[in-house]
Order: C-alpha cells, then sequence, then structure tokens
C-alpha cells in the first residue's frame, strides 16, 4: 500500500530518515483501520509522537481514535488537523464525536453552521446523516425522517453513498412505527449495497421473519457434527435396546417351552404299565382292600 500524494508532500518537511518512519506508520494505519482498529491506533500513537505538527499525522490519528470510539481524543486531533489545513471535510466526523460523546444538540448545532456550505456532495450528505442521527439520539424519530428526506435519497441513481442513506431512512422509519415503508426502504438500500456495506438484506430477511445462515460459519459446522455425533449415538443406542429386547424374548421363550415339555422319559413311564399303583381309599374312609395287604397282615387276622 502507498501513501497518498499529499501527504507525501506533508511528510518533506521532515528530515528523510523521519518521514520515511512516519510514512510506514501511517501506511499501517490505514491498512488496519477497518479490520485491527486497535493495533491501527497503536500505530497512529507511534505517528503522532515522531510528527505531530503534520496535519496528515493529528487526521490519521483521529480517525484511528474514532473507530476505537475514543471520541474525545478523535475529537481533539480532528481540530487540531483543521486548524492545520483550514479544510471543512472533517466538519461531519466531528459532529459525529459530538453525538459520541453524548452531545447530540452540538451536533445539530454544527449541521447549521456555515462550513456545512463548503462541503462537497458526499460531505453534504454526511452531514445530514449524523444531523438525523442526533434527532435519534433526542427521541425525535418524526424529526431524523424529515432531516434524511432529500433530493439525493429520491434519485434512482446509485452514488457511494446512496446505501447508507437509504439504510438510514430505514432505520428512521422503524424507530418511528413506519414498518411497511422502511422494508421498501431496507430493500431499496440493498440493491444499492454492492460492497456489502450495511446489513440492509439481514434487516429485511428479520422482517420478512427469515432467517440468514453463513455456510462458511465454522460454528455452524461444528453444530452440525454435533448434531450427526448425537444421532448416529442414539442409533446405536436403540440398536443396543432392541438386540437386548430380542435377547430377553427369546430367554422367555426359552423358559415357557422348557416348563412345558416333559422331562425326557417322564411320558413313557407316566404311561407304563409298570408305574406304581396308587394306594385306593374304601367308600367309607377305611383300609385299604385286603387283597393289597401283605400276605403276612391277613394271616394276623386270621390268628385273631
Amino acid at each position: 500500500m502507498e501513501i497518498d500524494a499529499d501527504v507525501r508532500q506533508e511528510l518533506k518537511s521532515l528530515p528523510k530518515t523521519l518521514a520515511d518512519d512516519v510514512a510506514r506508520n501511517l501506511v499501517m494505519v490505514a491498512r488496519l483501520l477497518d479490520s485491527e482498529p486497535e493495533q491501527a491506533y497503536d500505530y497512529s500513537r507511534v505517528a503522532l509522537r515522531l510528527a505531530s505538527r503534520v496535519a496528515a499525522v493529528r487526521e490519521a490519528a483521529g480517525f484511528a481514535s474514532y473507530v476505537t470510539e475514543r471520541y474525545s481524543e478523535a475529537l481533539t486531533e480532528f481540530r487540531a488537523a483543521r486548524r492545520m489545513t483550514g479544510r471543512a471535510d472533517l466538519w461531519p466526523v466531528m459532529a459525529d464525536c459530538e453525538r459520541g460523546l453524548g452531545r447530540p444538540e452540538r451536533a445539530l448545532a454544527m449541521a447549521g453552521e456555515p462550513e456545512v456550505k463548503q462541503l462537497d456532495k458526499a460531505g453534504q450528505v454526511e452531514m445530514r446523516l449524523v444531523a438525523a442521527g442526533a434527532r435519534s439520539d433526542m427521541e425525535q424519530f418524526d424529526a431524523a425522517v424529515v432531516t434524511l428526506q432529500s433530493p439525493e435519497l429520491a434519485s434512482n441513481a446509485v452514488q457511494p453513498w446512496t446505501a447508507r442513506l437509504r439504510y438510514a431512512y430505514a432505520e428512521a422509519l422503524i424507530a418511528a412505527g413506519r414498518e411497511e415503508e422502511a422494508r421498501d426502504w431496507f430493500a431499496k438500500a440493498a440493491d444499492a449495497d454492492q460492497e456489502g456495506i450495511t446489513n440492509a438484506a439481514e434487516r429485511l430477511a428479520e422482517i420478512d421473519g427469515l432467517e440468514f445462515v453463513d455456510a462458511l460459519d465454522p460454528e455452524l459446522d461444528e453444530t452440525d457434527d454435533k448434531a450427526e455425533e448425537k444421532a448416529a449415538a442414539e442409533k446405536a443406542d436403540a440398536e443396543v435396546d432392541a438386540d437386548a429386547d430380542d435377547d430377553s424374548d427369546a430367554e422367555a421363550e426359552a423358559d415357557d417351552d422348557s416348563a412345558e415339555a416333559p422331562v425326557a422319559g417322564q411320558e413313557t413311564f407316566l404311561n407304563s404299565p409298570f408305574k406304581e399303583p396308587q394306594a385306593e381309599e374304601s367308600e367309607d374312609g377305611g383300609d385299604e382292600d385286603d387283597d393289597h395287604r401283605p400276605e403276612a397282615d391277613r394271616q394276623e387276622r386270621a390268628d385273631s
């Protein structure tokens, strides 16, 4: 990543070695500002220590502080850069720092200052966004809707600011309780947002009751793996239980068969003529028939 020509021109006021060191730190700020803002902030502080009298350094430090929500530091750096250059292009972000510090009324006051007229079209749209945000901070939701209504919003042409402007307008409508209108504007914002700088598509899906799933989300893959493992474990447990039930049924059938079937040879013995006769009682409950008594007993009774 190369440093901007304007910034390099400013650094020419420094000794060559120092200028190179400052340039390297500014390059790292620009490279990390979106992905690793805290690291970008650290590099900006190094550059600030090396060359605090360079406007580009103060501006870079301001943005690094801004994205890490150090709004007081950011405002200090932006004011310093503005004094050095006399430019008004930092006016909207300075107003947004006031919002970040909990002073939305100051942001609204800045929206009415002459500096706004010095801004280009993109800067004026940015200032409108900040003013609408300040209205929302003060719970003036209908006023926020009105603040964003402009020729830029009504235009069908897609500009760098179009997606953000339409998205902010949709959010303002939501806050004002106008959800049906908001849905249309989220859809328009999504159409204009080719680079994905807003989450208009997700907000539209929320209103429609849909849910976005990131197919590349590693946590989602892990959840799916766990679900598959759980299903496999439950299936294995069910198979084990089924096998156990089958074994129990087989054992029960075997027990029934063994209880009903006669012991080997038993049936033959019961039907055999060699079966031991049973003693029979007389009708009056007396002794057994004499014919069945031993010979010695009959003789004893005859003698008596």
